[in-house]
């Protein structure tokens, strides 16, 4: 195994983020069966495509409106209590879709209740979640565990539909609910066995009024932080709604069934998965690599589009799911290393806000390029989005000097004295 493999995989050296990347890969799987069944749900309900893309909207909502409130939290309490309640609030959603699934008593009116309850949950949970790696593995091994993180819901993508389909077919569509609520579990025990004691937890700062406000105007005066933050606003956006072009893409040019669009999607997440091994490798991220990393992202989706043949476009996917978690992976780690500890749970949130929430924005504008003027052609338009973003940010990083080196990190005695790594 290489030295860059072995750094990759190095957090899982560390029990409690071994214990936490396992419990995420079953949560994260767990919340890709809830979706499908959610859909497929409403689907043999109504048969109506707007009523069915409410049901995955409806879990962004909350992420636009609550987003900044789950960041202040995960700056102010402690990470561990806010994410057992997340989780337990959770299995409620899913536990009473299971209920009405049996009872035949499902209506649009609870699955979508029952999905903005979820949604809800998820805008409070993630800032949370995604603060909590630096303080399990420390910053020396962040770009790691980062990667490992983006490995984790790459194959949740592969688990989770092909679980789900299974025991539709199977079982029956309420089993995915039931499935979903005991996914929770491992994430609540997982939590819940963290030793504070272990945990490098950043100094919290000074309540004051308009905190969240704080947030935002700390992020617009600091161009490292700022600056990948723009780059992510523009590819979320416009590039990163490959399941509403790919479905088009096996369907209309290529006269394919799901068959094929599952293939895609397999492309881009084995694609992604080797993409997050070699990330994490990485000793340091600065503005070189994520400039880098959104040039590739662009030249890879413009390949996809002007694939000739659909065994060309397979091997493109996968080149593009490489691209695209590399460059979502640097964009995290770069926020994770370069922020004050104290903001930084609201700086994550501001992150997950222009990665998810620009989600339904971006996925009907698409969606309408894709119907009118082709699949290809939305493609395309994500791929100039990643360029244009490569371009400005290395424009804005000149400007402002490349930003300052990460600072030395002088770890707590507790994290030094962690399990030994393999040399």
């Amino acid at each position: 195994m290489s030295a860059r493999i072995r750094r990759t995989f190095d957090p899982l050296h560390v029990a409690d983020y071994r214990r936490y990347f396992i419990a995420q890969l079953i949560s994260t799987s767990g919340n890709w069966i809830q979706n499908v069944a959610a859909v497929w749900l409403m689907v043999s309900l109504t048969g109506d495509g707007l009523a069915v893309g409410l049901v995955p909207a409806l879990q962004f909502v909350p992420l636009l409106l609550l987003g900044q409130v789950g960041g202040l939290l995960a700056d102010r309490v402690d990470k561990r209590r806010l994410l057992l309640c997340t989780q337990l609030v959770m299995i409620v959603p899913a536990a009473a879709l299971a209920v009405i699934a049996f009872l035949d008593a499902a209506t649009p009116a609870l699955i979508y209740a029952a999905v903005l309850l979820r949604g809800i949950a998820m805008a409070l949970d993630g800032p949370a979640r995604q603060a909590l790696p630096i303080e399990l593995v420390g910053p020396d091994r962040v770009v790691g565990a980062v990667a490992l993180n983006s490995l984790a819901i790459n194959a949740s993508r592969i688990i989770g539909p092909a679980v789900a389909g299974l025991l539709i077919g199977v079982a029956g569509i309420a089993w995915c609910f039931v499935v979903d609520a005991l996914t929770f579990v491992a994430m609540i025990v997982a939590v819940a066995r963290l030793d504070p004691a272990r945990m490098g937890a950043p100094a919290r700062g000074p309540r004051q009024p308009h905190a969240i406000r704080a947030g935002v105007a700390y992020v617009r005066r600091t161009p490292e932080l700022l600056i990948p933050l723009g780059m992510m606003a523009l590819v979320g956006l416009l590039a990163f709604n490959f399941q509403v072009l790919l479905a088009l893409l096996a369907s209309t040019t290529w006269g394919g069934d799901a068959w094929l669009f599952t293939a895609m999607t397999m492309a881009m997440a084995v694609g992604s998965i080797a993409g997050a091994v070699a990330i994490g490798g990485a000793r340091d991220l600065g503005p070189a690599a994520l400039v880098t990393s959104a040039a590739a992202f662009g030249v890879t989706d413009l390949l996809v589009a002007a694939s000739p043949t659909v065994a060309v476009q397979l091997v493109a996917l996968v080149l593009l799911g490489a691209a695209s978690v590399t460059f979502s992976s640097g964009v995290t780690s770069v926020l994770q290393l370069r922020v004050d500890p104290q903001m930084r749970g609201r700086v994550m949130a501001l992150y997950s806000l222009v990665f998810l929430g620009s989600t339904p924005f971006g996925a009907p504008l698409l969606g309408w390029i894709g119907e009118h003027a082709g699949p290809r052609a939305g493609l395309a338009l994500g791929g100039l989005a990643a360029l244009a973003a490569a371009v400005g940010a290395a424009v804005a990083y000149r400007r402002t000097g490349g930003g300052p080196p990460v600072p030395p990190v002088v770890r707590p005695r507790a994290a030094r004295e962690r399990e030994p790594v393999a040399a």
